[in-house]
């Protein structure tokens, strides 16, 4: 259940869905991971809320600062960022012109809706990890079989969905080292990397990094794809990161605080114990 939902419909949903929005605006959409993540570790009590203390506001704060980013970045466009257009006027022409009719808006709805589905599938995955590794410490195992149910739903799914037997093959091209690329990399390392994390700092953190997709995203498709970037999106970004460490700040006060009372009570408890040896 934990491989369907995570991996199977998760990514699935999330190749679907690209195929009606763009790259970028796809990596935006995936930094409501961070929000959706904390409600659900929130509600099932994985995650402390105490607004009595400014770490707690700091963690609820900073998931709103991300959310509203995301949302500077997807509805806000303003002027294109000058700097960022070395290409000549006639490309730079044709490419708005492409860009704006590459998709329709019931295609660019489709596909929002679509996208927020594998996040929030993606965020259940996130948070099903941590009891699963309390009682499976072997992250490495883990992984595999989790990879191996996905692997085999998804390709029942390929089989119902995809009948023409020349779309299942590979050449020496590109495709073949996307499909490399996200079986070793994306799927192999990333994974076991994230259930790590999760194992050592819980799944909100692990999900607070998700913003680091997006300027990456927006960068890379920028230099290689020639996507204009635009002030609206900029500022978004920076609501994105301000949020993400504000986040990250409140969670290692939090850590700081339960690690010195964990401290203090196992002194406590030796000191107990030691003044009880003295007095028999």
């Amino acid at each position: 259940m934990v491989s369907l939902c995570g991996v199977t419909l998760s990514l699935n949903l999330y190749y679907i869905a690209i195929n009606y929005i763009t790259a970028t605006f796809a990596a935006a959409t995936t930094n409501t991971i961070p929000a959706i993540t904390f409600v659900m570790a929130a509600l099932l009590r994985m995650e402390s809320i105490s607004i009595k203390h400014l770490h707690g506001i700091a963690k609820v704060l900073g998931s709103v600062i991300c959310f509203s980013g995301v949302l500077v970045f997807a509805f806000v466009k303003g002027p294109p960022v000058k700097f960022m257009n070395w290409y000549q006027s006639n490309d730079h022409k044709q490419i708005q012109d492409s860009s704006k009719t590459c998709c329709s808006r019931e295609e660019w709805l489709k596909g929002s809706l679509i996208m927020i589905s594998a996040n929030t599938l993606w965020s259940l995955w996130l948070v099903l990890q941590g009891p699963i590794v309390k009682q499976y410490p072997a992250k490495l195992r883990l992984i595999t079989l989790q990879c191996l149910f996905s692997c085999i739903q998804s390709a029942l799914w390929a089989i119902a969905v995809e009948r023409n037997p020349s779309a299942w093959k590979l050449g020496w091209d590109l495709n073949l080292l996307s499909v490399a690329y996200c079986g070793i990399i994306v799927t192999g390392i990333t994974y076991w990397l994230q259930v790590w994390v999760i194992q050592k700092k819980g799944p909100v953190f692990a999900s607070m990094f998700t913003p680091l997709a997006l300027i990456i995203t927006a960068i890379f498709s920028a230099f290689l794809w020639k996507e204009t970037l635009h002030w609206g999106s900029a500022g978004g970004d920076v609501l994105l990161m301000g949020g993400l460490y504000c986040v990250l700040w409140g969670k290692s006060r939090e850590d700081g605080k339960s690690v010195t009372a964990d401290e203090q009570n196992a002194e406590t408890k030796e000191k107990i114990t030691m003044e009880s040896i003295t007095c028999h």
